[in-house]
């Protein structure tokens, strides 16, 4: 909120006279109790004869294309002067401002005399945005009767040494948008008495009372107004000039005066933060209703659009139907014109949800609506509409009627029970005694303290937002500085470090990452209709879906039961921004449903549940076991001056298998096997020891199906991985490398199998059979024709021994060879090529 700097010191004087403070202490104080300052703007700097005028004679020019005046005008001298004006929206008799010769306006204007349009023009009638304190050029600034006398210096008459203050009001703060509450935060700030512009006081000082035979009014208990105020004010100058006092502060605000009714309820708004409306008395019939719209109800609001109301939008409705979006606009049919001499002044509190939902709905925003979607302080409705009667029958003359109509619904008060250390435990700060009590005095709460010590708390009506001890906390904490609560980090407790399930999560991602592969985060959330794209069984524990109540997209509803989806999409979007060789990685949970009902469990968050209520939460969630998933495309080794490179196979699926499994302290085995949406023929069921002499399934590796490929739009013969981290043993101590001061002994050895057989198996044999002298075997060749036969193929292995106690001898890794070879004869029928 926009605000001048002398409307707060004019506030906080009424609690202490002699108050003073700078911009800059100003700004201070704001941000002392919490509030962000967005920009303070000191009013542009004018020099020279700026002054007073009254416009004495005007001469239309009209030998011109557009319209031009002559006026004489009279600046406190002994002859008026001569001075040139295009502006239409003044007449002879008007009080305007007057920059004469050798005057320099905002942006470094200087003023001359100089002729133009046959006359000489000996200054210039000025509008607000030349002034520099306004936007509004369509016209001249005209001053009330009575503001200065001619020749007047304007800069003080005006009171132009002045400076903007906007302050940012967060959506909990809407008591904030207005002078009142501002004015309210920097008494606490300054520790200066508060005296309450609206307060039980100025309530009680209200001579006014409602009546019931004022303007009828019903409200509509579904409209969720909770009380609506109406006035009539009969016999006003339509003509009248709000004074400058009042003009200067809407422009500021960035409210453009228009004429003296609606300047005033402008002003009032921003006074006390109660929205008002004025509706021409001759154009409303009837009874003022607050209801729900009805169906196929229109209403042409004052920004000239017609809008077709809602069956949830509140409407302010006469006789003949509505006229006004309540809280948000009002409607064109019951405006106040040039010609409306009596007024119907409406204040009311409307629901701020129905405010909200109906400027969103209808894309319509307001002062009025930001008000009111934050919340109105109910009590201040017949006080502003008083208030703004008064100044109404005060600039425009006319009067208001003896009685007004006040229709309310009961609100049950709120109380807050707080303890009055709660604070000091909270902010582990010792506050002295009392503190909690003065500082919620100040907020505007009543607070009385019980037999037990515990004080009982009832929020002032314009602070909504404190409902609980929390709130209340924050305030006393607010107020007493937040930035005198000290920064001391809490001692951590002594632990026993990571778990074995994270440091295995952890060594795979380094060994995945070591291995060339990069991680990524995929969407928790699973594409619609990706299983059925994929073809995934209808029995296929990956269509254990469970569903999203409040889902992020409309198009992604359903937790992830597989990582796959969620990483050739991000392989996809790889490929289409121009990265041809890919090779990602993740790791994450799943979640699995099934056929078990579990009942949601409830506890109370004011404590720490106990271990049989931390058992039934768990109870209740699904299984969600870790994964971790592998997607290569393009190709594994780059083409370059070394050679033409090698695009991806399932045999780097499968070694990317074998990382994570000896990451995590485990040595898997590939069988051949079928998965959808692998490649039936390049596909492998990844199988781990269950240490009890059989073994267990923990994923699959391979290639992806031509047809997965092809729908996806990944490149031929992607290859993919995903295994179940949950499902590995936990290996106490992971693998680490041992190192040998002797030299190995390389030797290679060629099989010759049943083209069946898978290479995977007979490297298996080879390794059993060749004992603790193998350091690595590592299959290089892969051989088949018709030299052999049609049923055989020859794999070709390069075997390297080396011993930690010695230097081995050829004869000693022969032997070892030649062991490892009859293995795989009597296991796998292979036979020396």
């Amino acid at each position: 909120m926009r605000v001048p700097q002398s409307w707060l010191t004019e506030s906080l004087k009424r609690g202490a006279a002699d108050f003073a403070a700078t911009t800059a202490e100003i700004d201070a104080g704001f941000v002392r109790v919490g509030f962000e300052i967005e920009d303070v703007e000191d009013f542009p700097t004018i020099t020279g004869p700026l002054v007073v005028g009254r416009v004495a004679e005007i001469t239309e020019l009209t030998e011109f294309k557009k319209p031009i005046r002559f006026c004489q005008v009279d600046v406190g001298e002994d002859a008026p002067r001569g001075i040139v004006c295009g502006a239409r929206n003044f007449a002879e008799g008007d009080l305007i401002v007057a920059a004469l010769p050798g005057s320099v306006l905002p942006g470094d204007f200087a003023i001359a005399s100089r002729k133009t349009y046959g006359h000489t023009s000996d200054g210039m009638i000025c509008s607000v945005s030349e002034l520099g304190i306004g936007t509004d050029h369509s016209g001249i600034l005209v001053l009330a009767p009575g503001t200065a006398a001619p020749g007047t210096d304007a800069l003080d008459a005006l009171g132009l040494s002045d400076s903007a203050i906007d302050v940012n009001v967060t959506p909990d703060r809407g008591y904030a948008f207005s002078v009142r509450g501002l004015a309210r935060e920097l008494a606490a700030s300054f520790e200066l008495p508060y005296v309450d512009p609206a307060g039980p006081e100025a309530r009680a000082a209200t001579t006014r009372a409602a009546s019931d035979d004022a303007w009828p009014v019903r409200v509509d208990p579904a409209s969720g107004a909770t009380r609506y105020c109406a006035q009539v004010v009969r016999g006003v100058d339509p003509t009248a000039v709000s004074p400058w006092w009042i003009q200067k502060r809407l422009l500021v605000a960035g409210v453009r005066p228009i004429s003296a009714a609606v300047d005033v309820t402008n002003y009032v708004m921003l006074e006390l933060g109660q929205p008002l409306h004025a509706f021409d008395r001759a154009r409303v019939t009837g009874t003022i209703v607050v209801r729900r719209a009805n169906a196929g109800e229109k209403l042409t609001t004052l920004d000239g659009v017609e809008r077709a109301l809602d069956p949830d939008d509140v409407v302010v409705a006469d006789d003949g139907g509505p006229i006004a979006l309540a809280g948000v606009m009002g409607g064109a049919e019951s405006e106040i014109s040039s010609a409306t001499v009596d007024i119907i002044l409406e204040a009311a509190n409307f629901d701020p949800v129905s405010a909200f939902r109906t400027g969103r709905r209808h894309r319509l925003s307001s002062e009025a609506g930001k008000r009111f979607e934050r919340t109105v302080d109910p009590e201040i409705t017949a006080l502003a509409l008083a208030r703004a009667a008064d100044l109404i029958t005060e600039i425009a003359g006319g009067a208001a009627d003896p009685g007004f109509t006040d229709t309310a619904l009961p609100v049950a008060p709120v109380t807050v029970t707080i303890a009055p250390d709660l604070p000091d435990r909270v902010a582990g700060v010792t506050y002295a005694p009392g503190t909690t009590v003065r500082r919620l005095e100040q907020v505007g709460a009543t607070v009385s303290e019980g037999a037990d010590g515990v004080l009982s708390v009832v929020p002032p009506s314009w602070r909504s937002d404190l409902r609980q001890s929390a709130d209340l906390v924050e305030e006393v904490l607010r107020l007493e500085g937040l930035e005198n609560i000290p920064a001391i980090p809490p001692n951590a407790p002594a632990g026993t470090g990571l778990t074995r399930e994270q440091i295995r999560r952890r060594s795979v991602g380094r060994a995945l990452a070591m291995s060339g592969f990069v991680e990524v985060l995929p969407f928790p959330f699973m594409p619609a209709d990706v299983l059925d794209l994929w073809d995934i069984p209808a029995d296929d524990p990956r269509r254990a879906t469970v569903r999203v109540l409040n889902p992020l997209e409309s198009t992604r509803g359903e937790l992830n039961t597989t990582l796959l989806p969620g990483l050739v999409e991000m392989t996809v979007r790889n490929i289409t921004r121009g990265q041809r060789d890919v090779a990602l990685y993740t790791i994450g949970q799943v979640v699995i449903a099934d056929d078990t009902v579990h009942p949601v469990a409830t506890v109370d968050v004011t404590r720490r549940p106990s271990p049989d209520e931390i058992a039934d939460l768990m109870g209740s969630l699904p299984r969600q076991p870790l994964r971790a998933a592998v997607v290569l495309a393009g190709a594994r080794e780059p083409a370059g001056p070394w050679g033409p490179g090698r695009p991806v196979d399932a045999s780097d699926a499968f070694d990317a298998a074998r990382v994570i499994g000896r990451a995590s302290g485990v040595e898997l085995s590939m069988v051949a096997a079928e998965q959808v949406p692998w490649h039936p023929g390049r596909c492998a069921r990844v199988v781990a020891d269950d240490g009890a002499g059989g073994t267990i399934d923990v994923g699959w590796a391979g290639e992806l199906h031509p047809a997965l490929i092809d729908k996806a739009g990944l490149p031929p013969r992607t290859c993919a991985v995903e295994l179940d981290l949950d499902l590995l043993p936990i290996s106490s101590a992971l693998p680490a490398p041992q190192l040998s001061l002797f030299p190995a002994v390389l030797q290679d050895v060629a099989v010759v199998v049943d083209r069946a057989v898978p290479a995977a198996d007979v490297q298996r044999a080879l390794t059993d059979g060749a004992g603790a002298l193998l350091e690595d075997i590592r299959l290089y060749d892969v051989f088949t024709g018709p030299q052999l036969g049609d049923e055989v193929k020859s794999l070709t292995f390069a075997l390297r021994f080396r011993a930690t106690d010695r230097t081995l001898t050829e004869d000693d890794a022969s032997q070892a060879r030649l062991a490892a070879v009859d293995r795989a004869a009597s296991e796998l029928g292979a036979r020396l090529r």
